[in-house]
């Protein structure tokens, strides 16, 4: 059995005292004063450190700490006539991400401390989901082309860049679609067409592309993507979502998966597990760092990790939390997820199977 990766999602708890204000004020401040700044040596210190606790929890391919709207961080630049060749295309030097940058300086420690390049994971917000965001049906393809072309670009500067960074390397990108079968104003028409798009330059580089949903119900579509070769499952909090997915169409279209093993709906489990035990978990000491220890205990990691395989076997390629852990109200709860989750994964490769 071919170990997966062990990647996650991306968005992490801000650290105590900063303001999701402040960290807008600062991703503003650094596109328009390039020179270093007190926003920029702050913001980058934040992304680094916790970049650096994915990595000591044990994740394998960290996603970079995306702490902006996942909409805004793309849509406001790809809207920005300045930084645009056409309405809606932005222009190839402008597609950058700052986070990616920041964590330059933590691939070099991570070379030096551990002797090996650091594989990271990026995400990007999907040409649906942003077209959708801004515009009503019917669809406009060339509208549409656009924007994913944009996307294409993000990714295709990021993996460029990191390629300059001898520390570091794109090991995943990630297309996120969250709405993608969840809103109904969404039709098949274009879905395939924009995802090429956006995924077309990291398939031409042998990165693996991801993409992430929120319900697998347009799946068949997305195999036809070529370009997309993951599809992530949220199935650890809904694992009937793995009988939603046939392994021999994976099979066929030469496509694997990226499961979810770690619940990460804070708020559902919170509230699941204050009707059964009568508490209040956003306000009874200690009962959140219980509520995330039973429900992601390496125990149930590694038996959401068994169904899985014993459904899908090798066609499980990344596994990790459902989504990301931004919701959280902290990062000590965010960090205890991802070392459990590390936990369970070990258990299962490399202990004894439950019958």
């Amino acid at each position: 059995m071919k170990r997966a990766l062990f990647d996650d999602v991306g968005s992490y708890p801000l650290p105590e005292g900063t303001a999701k204000e402040w960290i807008k004020e600062a991703f503003a401040k650094i596109h328009v004063e390039p020179e270093p700044t007190s926003y920029k040596d702050k913001l980058y210190g934040i992304i680094k450190d916790a970049g650096w606790q994915k990595l000591n929890a044990g994740v394998g391919v960290p996603n970079y700490p995306q702490f902006q709207n996942m909409i805004s961080q793309f849509i406001e630049p790809i809207m920005d006539d300045e930084r645009t060749e056409a309405p809606l295309l932005i222009r190839e030097e402008e597609a950058n991400m700052v986070e990616m940058d920041a964590i330059e300086e933590l691939a070099r420690e991570y070379g030096e401390k551990r002797g090996e390049k650091l594989k990271v994971r990026m995400c990007v917000t999907g040409p649906i989901e942003l077209y959708y965001s801004q515009f009503s049906t019917p669809v406009y393809i060339d509208m549409l082309s656009n924007l994913a072309k944009s996307v294409g670009r993000f990714v295709k500067h990021t993996i460029e860049e990191a390629k300059g960074n001898r520390n570091c390397e794109v090991k995943c990108v990630s297309i996120d679609e969250p709405s993608i079968g969840l809103d109904p104003r969404i039709e098949e028409e274009g879905i395939i067409t924009a995802l090429e798009f956006a995924s077309e330059y990291a398939f031409r580089k042998g990165v693996d592309t991801q993409i992430h949903l929120h319900s697998p119900i347009l799946y068949e579509t997305v195999c036809q993507t070529e370009g997309i070769n993951v599809i992530g499952l949220e199935s650890a909090a809904n694992p009937s979502l793995l009988s939603l997915i046939d392994k021999k169409q994976l099979e066929e279209h030469d496509k694997f998966l990226r499961v979810g093993v770690a619940r990460t709906d804070i708020l559902s489990m919170a509230a699941e597990y204050d009707e059964i035990h009568h508490t209040n978990a956003f306000k009874d000491s200690g009962v959140l760092e219980t509520v995330v220890n039973e429900y992601n205990s390496p125990e149930k990691v590694k038996k959401r990790l068994e169904k899985a395989y014993s459904i899908f076997d090798d066609r499980i390629r990344y596994v990790g939390p459902d989504c990301g852990l931004g919701p959280f109200p902290n990062q000590e709860l965010a960090y205890m997820v991802l070392k459990s989750t590390a936990a369970g994964i070990g258990d299962f490769y490399n202990g004894p199977r439950s019958v």
